[in-house]
């Protein structure tokens, strides 16, 4: 069965959940408000401009994750899921998911958000399959940390691999659709990448390699 590969931060959704998932921490009050929105807005910025380090990220944004017991943190994502998420779904994603799932095509969301956040998302979309970077769990919830390798770069392409071992897919004639230039070591190895409402270092890569680039805005 052919792949079909979404990214979820501005490309399924018309925004970024991470990004916004610490905003909705910050308007709520669930953090220090002044301090965490600046370095959230500071690593947004990082990663749009490709030089986000990732673990130093990681560190920050799993962190509220350890100070909350799981119900907690659950009915917070319910409302976040609500009010955030559920609006910036478009029409046009939802209809893209679609086809590809009439043509029998496996459905697959990856993403260097958190699986904390983004499954939900990705349960609304009815794919099941989700490859996240993956905050690590115990007996007590929540650590802080991170599993295994992040979902991000170079290391969507380390976890997609592990993906198709263990799952027995291949590559062939798969679709890749991504937003961001941090996606550029996925995209060229996939037969059929699309760039979908790139930024402006993919829209180039894009042109020039002659992929096609569709909006799903409208």
């Amino acid at each position: 069965m052919t792949l079909a590969i979404f990214d979820l931060d501005n490309t399924l959704l018309a925004g970024d959940s991470d990004h916004l998932w610490g905003q909705y921490l910050v308007d709520n009050q669930r953090v220090d408000g002044e301090t965490y929105q600046r370095e959230n807005e500071r690593f947004y910025a990082d990663y749009r401009e490709g030089k986000l380090d990732i673990l130093e990220f990681l560190a920050f944004s799993l962190k509220p994750l350890a100070k909350h017991s799981p119900e907690e943190l659950y009915r917070w994502r319910d409302d976040y899921i609500q009010t955030r998420i559920q609006p910036i779904i478009t029409p046009a994603a939802k209809a893209l998911v679609e086809k590809h799932r009439a043509a029998g095509d496996t459905l697959l969301i990856i993403t260097a958000t958190n699986r904390f956040v983004t499954e939900p998302i990705a349960a609304l979309f009815g794919i099941e399959n989700l490859l996240a970077t993956d905050p690590e769990l115990n007996d007590n919830g929540y650590t802080g940390k991170v599993s295994g390798v992040p979902c991000y770069q170079q290391g969507k392409v380390t976890r997609l691999d592990a993906w198709l071992e263990e799952t027995g897919h291949d590559l062939q004639g798969a679709y890749f659709y991504s937003d961001s230039h941090n996606d550029l070591p996925l995209l060229e190895k996939i037969d059929k990448p699309v760039a979908v409402d790139p930024d402006d270092i993919l829209k180039k890569a894009a042109q020039d390699k002659g992929w096609p680039v569709i909006s799903l805005r409208g």
